[in-house]
């Protein structure tokens, strides 16, 4: 029974995949939410400045994304480390009860 719920849940996580990729209308350039409010304030209030400028600005957008993705899993990474000690710790306190 468990080896049949895992192969269904293989099939779904495989067609959440392959949606994006098969789906008519799905293509085109993505845009992250950053760059969608610039276009809605520059649609909003055309002489806008902003206050402002980055530091720093990666070479292409496949770094910003590499740079993005690395920031996420160092933070999934520290609150799984945070969350698993903390689970540890009330499990040995639980025990010596």
């Amino acid at each position: 029974m468990i080896a049949h719920r895992s192969g269904w849940l293989v099939a779904a996580a495989v067609a959440i995949i392959a949606a994006p990729l098969v789906l008519p209308g799905m293509g085109g350039k993505f845009k992250g939410t950053d760059d969608q409010a610039t276009e809605a304030i520059a649609e909003s209030r055309p002489g806008y400045e902003p206050w402002f400028q980055p530091l720093w600005k990666p070479p292409s957008d496949e770094v910003e994304s590499l740079l993005f993705a690395l920031q996420a899993a160092l933070g999934a990474g520290f609150l799984g480390y945070a969350i698993g000690r903390r689970s540890s710790t009330s499990d040995r306190d639980g025990a010596d009860r």
